[in-house]
């Protein structure tokens, strides 16, 4: 195998793919990235058994062939080059020789017959959407997945297709994200998969939110989604998703409005006196302010007061700062609208009129 590329032609590739390599393997294959050499492209593919990346770009073959080559290292060595240099890549007994300018590297290889590729059943239903539509779907909802919960299917993404559109939810038990997105979709049932977190946030990672378009292929087992030159592969969490519209508490009797950024910006500020363990914040609505309060083990409190287009009963809520920030980071517009009963019970944060978003925060005592 020999090739030549062009810094600026493999350097995007790399980072398309890279991602998906763990720092540490339990085989040493799965640190390589497979290198496939043949035509007038040369093709890159990394794997953790649980996701698989391919990209390809355009180079100069004199040999055709394949291998595989250690991921981090050769990153590095890509990065670090002067911008426009010209990179050859040759096969020499168990090495690769890299040579770019006046610098040569030598790389281990492993054979490419030993790459674990995955074996998918994409014989399933097909969705189109757009790439900036299917971000925007992860920025509203991605956050709230949970991460390493002992409940398996609550570590991922739930996807969910009708005739009429997709919703997405996410929830770690603690807070709920629901943002549903209408489209025509050919479907007959209701279709919904589970999204591990990993394929998620390397999609957030991925993705530009540009105008071109995404395929998804969803099988028994696998979810497949090609974005423009970038192939991506993951198998799906095997488990049924809680009834989430059960979560969402309706005939909500107390309704307020609020400011989205003077509310971020002081709860910020509160923040900074609350419990570092904890991380909480008593929110007391009252007619007309908000008033936000903290406090520590030092004995150290913040209280802070805003407008707020209320005219409600005071009511008084603890809530987790993080799943706050979080949701109004999330939300639609200058204005955000909670709907609450009392300080027991969950609430719903969305934009004014933003009826596609749904943001649920259960309350903590505080």
């Amino acid at each position: 195998m020999e090739f030549v590329v062009n810094r600026e032609s493999l350097l995007p590739v790399l980072g398309k793919v890279v991602g998906v390599v763990e720092r540490r393997q339990t085989l040493p294959i799965l640190g390589n990235l497979l290198v496939s050499a043949k035509g007038d492209r040369v093709d890159l593919c990394a794997t953790d058994l649980e996701v698989e990346a391919r990209a390809f770009c355009p180079v100069s073959i004199h040999q055709e062939g394949e291998t595989t080559l250690p991921a981090r290292k050769l990153m590095d060595i890509v990065r670090n080059l002067a911008e426009g240099t010209e990179i050859r890549f040759r096969m020499s007994g168990e090495r690769c020789a890299v040579t770019a300018g006046r610098g040569r590297f030598a790389l281990g290889v492993l054979p490419a017959a030993d790459f674990p590729l995955m074996q998918v059943d994409l014989a399933g239903h097909e969705a189109h959407v757009s790439e900036k539509t299917f971000r925007t779907i992860l920025d509203k909802t991605a956050f709230a997945m949970a991460q390493q919960d002992v409940r398996y299917y609550l570590n991922g993404l739930l996807l969910e297709w009708q005739r009429t559109g997709m919703t997405a939810v996410a929830t770690d038990g603690h807070r709920l994200a629901k943002f549903e997105c209408p489209m025509d979709i050919d479907i007959e049932d209701r279709l919904q998969v589970i999204v591990p977190s990993k394929t998620v946030l390397e999609l957030k990672r991925q993705l530009s939110g540009g105008d071109g378009e995404i395929q998804i292929l969803v099988g028994p087992r696998n979810i497949r989604l090609v974005i423009g030159e970038m192939l991506m592969t993951s198998k799906l969490v095997d488990g049924r998703y809680p009834e989430y519209e059960r979560v969402i508490p309706r005939e909500l009797d107390k309704v307020a409005l609020v400011s989205t950024e003077a509310l971020k910006r002081a709860l910020a500020r509160t923040a900074i006196l609350s419990n570092e363990k904890y991380r909480g914040v008593r929110l007391a609505f009252e007619p007309g302010v908000l008033r936000l309060q903290a406090h520590n083990p030092e004995q150290e409190e913040a209280e802070e007061e805003i407008e707020l287009e209320y005219d409600g009963e005071p009511t008084s809520i603890g809530f987790n700062v993080s799943y706050l920030s979080d949701a109004l980071n999330a939300v639609s517009g200058d204005q955000v609208q909670v709907q609450f009963n009392d300080g027991g019970s969950s609430s719903v944060w969305r934009g004014q009129n933003a009826e596609d978003e749904t943001y649920v925060v259960m309350p903590m005592r505080l």
